[in-house]
């Protein structure tokens, strides 16, 4: 087995106190932004489907979901130049932040294999199409199931609850079963990941990169995965409650983690991004008289005072990669939009009207970091100058 990592002893120390924590986590908000997975867009394509494999020897590993059923990926073999690389993206998801959200969680497709998708499309970063994903098409490409809620940390149960919190479990054993399949012939990897997914390819980057001889090309994409620790609207720390005992430990905000990770690593971000705003700066907990309601659904309807402290929270975002920037072997792309996870969405990713930064869109942008043709390090001009972004409203 792979060692741990120092900061995996302390994400499952902290996660024990995690689990045991008095905040209920918002549901709703979360099911608004996962309406939107898969790749969902306007767009009239066919998406290649591809089937679940679940991991059979990860049973006697105890590397299980929630509910203690076998986690699972999806796999498209690569071929012909593609053959010797290999693409893994984390599923995202949220999070369950004590005992009661996380045995809701363990009967849906976020804690259990049970209620898993047979297939899922394939688009955006994954699909198989050179003029949807010009740089992986033909890679090897993993989407790995998330059903630990925890963005696949901790090592622990709750017998009472019948829970299994064993996310790390579940991480070591799909690389291992994908290691025998073909992945420890890898010349070119990539960890990615979106959301929780996204947070998590942050926490597991150079344990990745670990996994492979240094003469492997190896490196990290987070989307959407830079949760900050900022204060809501009523001044208190709506996430920081959500963490817990986690952010006590100061390991668990990515913006405390990204400067020391010895990876190559891709912030992709929207400065405005949509799940922050809806559970971590304006959550209805946080705004008992609702008077950002229709704000934190439709940034068209927000106030003039409201849209200055939106405009605070992108600077925010922008001083806690200061310091990552100054790596000349990280990339950055953080666009002004209203959104949340733009590498599966095929209409983000690339497509004729995606989202751009001085021209270049987020698929080229990555793939012109990951294959050295070019530094990327692209910060866009603050709303509501970007015509490109595709903002997210929701009902």
């Amino acid at each position: 087995m792979m060692k741990l990592s120092w900061v995996w002893i302390v994400i499952a120390i902290a996660f024990l106190q995690l689990v045991t924590g008095f905040l209920d986590f918002n549901e709703t908000e979360l099911s608004l932004i996962e309406a939107y997975d898969y790749g969902v867009s306007k767009l009239n394509y066919n998406p290649l489907m591809v089937g679940l494999t679940l991991i059979t020897s990860a049973g006697a590993k105890g590397a299980v979901c929630l509910d203690g059923t076998l986690p699972g990926y999806h796999w498209h073999r690569g071929y012909g130049s593609g053959a010797n690389s290999w693409l893994i993206q984390l599923e995202g998801g949220g999070w369950c932040n004590n005992v009661r959200t996380c045995v809701y969680r363990k009967k849906t497709r976020r804690g259990s294999s049970t209620y898993m998708e047979k297939q899922i499309p394939f688009t955006g970063i994954l699909s198989d199409k050179a003029e949807q994903n010009p740089d992986f098409f033909n890679w090897n490409r993993v989407k790995l199931r998330y059903c630990d809620g925890a963005s696949f940390t901790g090592d622990t149960e709750n017998k009472a609850a019948k829970l299994q919190f064993r996310g790390q479990r579940i991480w070591l054993a799909a690389m291992e079963d994908l290691m025998s399949k073909g992945m420890r012939n890898a010349k070119q990897a990539l960890l990615s990941g979106c959301s929780a997914g996204g947070l998590a390819s942050i926490l597991h980057c150079d344990e990745f990169r670990n996994m492979f001889p240094r003469t492997s090309k190896v490196k990290c994409l987070s989307d959407a995965g830079l949760f900050l620790d900022a204060v809501d609207v009523s001044g208190g720390r709506t996430l920081r409650s959500l963490y817990n005992g986690v952010v006590g430990l100061q390991c668990f905000f990515p913006q405390n983690l990204i400067s020391n990770i010895r990876t190559p690593l891709f912030i992709l971000n929207a400065a405005y991004d949509s799940w922050q705003i809806q559970s971590s700066i304006a959550p209805p907990s946080a705004d008992p008289h609702g008077y950002w309601h229709e704000c934190r659904l439709n940034h068209a309807k927000c106030s003039a005072s409201q849209m200055r402290f939106l405009q605070g929270f992108r600077i925010e975002m922008l001083n806690a990669i200061k310091g990552f920037s100054q790596s000349r072997e990280n990339g950055l792309f953080i666009n002004s939009c209203f959104a949340h996870c733009q590498t599966e969405r095929q209409d983000t990713w690339f497509a004729a009207n995606s989202p751009e930064i001085r021209n270049k869109a987020i698929a080229i942008s990555v793939g012109d970091w990951y294959f050295d043709r070019a530094g990327v390090k692209i910060i866009d001009c603050p709303y509501p100058c970007d015509k490109s972004c595709h903002n997210l409203v929701f009902k």
